[in-house]
């Protein structure tokens, strides 16, 4: 797959840098910048939530620690809350969608 000289191919495929011209012309189409992105309301909720839980969890550990809970065995409980919290939250997929015609 090594084209030779130059520089390196950005897709290994025709058709898949066709697939990203086209998303980023219906993007251009539909007022969508580069930086933007579009996520489905469910994954957003789903997303959201996550985040409130895992800030939660961050603010009992906090709290736990600055009330001088300071012993082996509660931060082993407070750590476990908190990675709890970001496991939810690494289960949140977020696949990327070329953007599709009407």
């Amino acid at each position: 797959m090594n084209p030779g000289p130059g520089r390196k191919r950005r897709y290994c495929r025709t058709s898949h840098r066709q697939r990203a011209y086209e998303a980023r012309r219906e993007a251009d189409r539909r007022g969508i910048g580069p930086d933007e992105v579009i996520i489905g309301r469910r994954t957003w909720e789903s997303l959201r939530d996550a985040l409130i839980r895992l800030e939660a969890a961050a603010e009992d550990v906090a709290g736990d620690v600055l009330a001088g809970r300071q012993t082996k065995q509660a931060y082993v409980e407070a750590l476990a809350h908190l990675s709890n919290a970001v496991r939810t939250l690494q289960d949140v997929a977020v696949e990327p969608i070329a953007v599709g015609g009407e």
